[in-house]
């Protein structure tokens, strides 16, 4: 795979079964996070170079095979796909890695995560039945629902979680038998670049996948108005994904949006009775708020926790902050890598800085951390902060940080931790955790989160749909919600014995 990269630097838009430089001839050094030195050099497309690859994968839909390539047959490739990504897995750990900061072992298990994606598409598409028959009423009528392709997808994808995240749409783009064109973040590509040499190994034909590596108010702008484009599907930020929806909207394409979350994580009393009980309950929200540094849409970033432990919670949760190992997440023994970058380092800082100014107690972290051997002083390192007595008049409390900062607020009663869980303008996930199964039902069912996990934080599954409430977008994601996003509905209305219908005179 090292080999394939180096081959195709600079060179890292595809379009048409072909890598091109940008047509301006301009490049961007993708920095590693852990030391801000340059590791790759890739090409910075614009709005010509996303023209450029629309044409191919209109071109390629409208006259290629794919679209009409038998479902089984997609489904081999996928499977292929699959396979690939698991002969590969370690060079594309490491390469997730120093993309994107996060440590080495959770650059594998996003890689397990993304030949798993494709695996179950695959599947999904090869057991279904081919269009559902309607009752028409009369044996000369035959009526059938069928699904079609949408046409040619634009994939605007975030710099968290690279592949996984575009895998979450190629996949189950590629199983509808659409076209695409995926913009991933400028500033963690390689992944995304690696997976369209691996589109090409397995024998996807020239035009389907196609890439533009680039920034987002140019060649993603591009693609969210572009006539030639039917659906746009986007993962980031509200202000961002605000903008995508309104370019889309003069064409009146399908528009799927993947956005922010301010996710709470309520812990019931009962929960920590036991000392096992407790210390999974510490454990769990230490993972809910830090991994990969907090850089996660579905993090748990705001803990409440009932008023009569939160002192020990507190405190207990703070002591196991301070000692998560920070470093370069290739080493062994590192538990957070760094934030991506420089700007979103100075973004933390700021909302750090502005809780404490709004009255909020700092538990433990607040600031840079000491270079040593496996931190660079010149590395976007944050250590993880536990903010605690915030409430929700509090901007670190309302708005989505992504950095490795968890507020922490108290309540006494069931309704009181309802009301609290549910007073964001986001509602991407969130959890409970109580040993009362009714207790701990009740309360997910009231939450208004398009996730809501039971004793647990993070875990996904590939069959079950993902998406949100509220400002944290309109997508649905994974599961069959997932491929269906990527596909039209059409009536096939057949007559076997036309008559005239002599409505008119003549």
């Amino acid at each position: 795979m090292a080999d394939r990269t180096e081959r195709h630097a600079q060179a890292t838009i595809h379009a048409g079964g072909e890598w091109w430089t940008a047509i301006s001839g301009a490049t961007r050094e993708i920095l590693d996070p852990a030391d801000a030195r340059p590791f790759a050099v890739v090409a910075e497309g614009a709005e010509e170079d996303a023209e450029r690859a629309v044409a191919a994968a209109r071109h390629a839909f409208d006259h290629g095979p794919w679209p009409r390539t038998p479902v089984a047959e997609r489904a081999t490739l996928l499977r292929r796909v699959a396979g690939l990504l698991a002969r590969d897995r370690e060079e594309l750990g490491l390469l997730e890695s120093r993309d994107a900061g996060k440590t080495l072992e959770e650059g594998r298990v996003d890689i397990d995560c993304v030949a798993d994606a494709f695996r179950y598409f695959a599947d999904l598409v090869a057991a279904e039945a081919p269009g559902r028959v309607v009752d028409a009423g009369s044996p000369d009528v035959h009526s059938v629902v069928v699904h079609e392709p949408v046409g040619v997808c634009a994939l605007i994808t975030p710099w968290n979680y690279p592949l996984l995240q575009a895998s979450w749409k190629i996949a189950p783009a590629l199983a509808a038998g659409n076209t695409f064109v995926v913009k991933p973040s400028e500033i963690t590509p390689m992944t995304t670049i690696a997976l369209i040499g691996l589109l090409t190994e397995a024998g996807l034909p020239a035009g389907v996948a196609n890439l533009v590596t680039g920034p987002g108010h140019t060649v993603g702008a591009r693609l969210a108005e572009h006539p030639g484009v039917d659906l746009v599907s986007f993962t980031g930020g509200l202000a961002s994904g605000t903008k995508v929806a309104q370019a889309a909207a003069p064409t009146v394409k399908k528009v799927a949006l993947e956005l922010g979350g301010k996710n709470p994580n309520v812990v019931f009393a009962d929960a920590c009775a036991t000392e096992e009980g407790f210390d999974t309950a510490v454990d769990q929200a230490l993972n809910a708020a830090f991994i990969h540094s907090g850089q996660v849409c579905s993090a748990g970033a705001r803990l409440i926790v009932e008023e009569s432990v939160r002192d020990r919670f507190v405190t207990e949760l703070a002591r196991r902050a301070r000692r998560i190992r920070l470093g370069r997440g290739t080493e062994d023994g590192v538990e957070c890598g760094p934030l991506v970058s420089e700007q979103q380092r100075a973004k933390v800082e700021a909302y750090v800085a502005s809780a404490l100014a709004e009255g909020a107690v700092l538990r433990c972290g607040g600031k840079r951390p000491a270079a040593d051997g496996t931190r660079p002083e010149s590395g976007w390192f944050y250590e993880p902060t536990v903010l605690d007595a915030c409430h929700r008049g509090m901007k670190v409390v309302r708005e989505e940080v992504f950095g490795p900062v968890l507020t922490v607020e108290t309540f006494r009663t069931e309704e009181e931790a309802v009301l609290l869980a549910n007073d964001t303008e986001y509602g991407l996930a969130g959890a409970v955790w109580s040993t009362d199964p009714a207790k701990a039902r009740r309360v997910a069912s009231r939450l208004r989160h398009g996730t809501v996990w039971i004793n647990d934080f993070h875990p996904y599954l590939p069959q079950a749909e993902w998406g949100g409430f509220g400002r944290s977008g309109t997508g649905r994601e994974l599961g069959p919600a997932g491929l269906a996003e990527y596909r039209e509905t059409k009536h096939v209305y057949q007559n076997l014995a036309p008559k005239p219908v002599r409505w008119f005179a003549g």
